[in-house]
């Protein structure tokens, strides 16, 4: 399974970092519906296609959270 993140949207194309730290654009028309920047998207091996990762989102910011917390406390 690949994963990447959606870093900025520009001109119909979403500028996606993958997990080697490579940037590249993906046309919003293969991306699902929904996806914004700091969108996590992963393909699986089987089907090819992108799908949000809404679970791995809402856990990474909980952890963003969390050490802004503990940062200003």
């Amino acid at each position: 399974m690949e994963t990447i993140i959606v870093d900025r949207i520009e001109d119909k194309q979403a500028v996606c970092e993958f997990s080697r730290g490579e940037f590249r654009s993906i046309p919003l028309s293969e991306l699902p519906y929904g996806v914004k920047e700091g969108s996590i998207l992963t393909r699986g091996n089987v089907c090819g296609k992108w799908a949000l990762d809404t679970e791995k989102e809402k856990e990474i910011k909980e952890k963003m959270a969390a050490k802004i917390d503990s940062a200003f406390n």
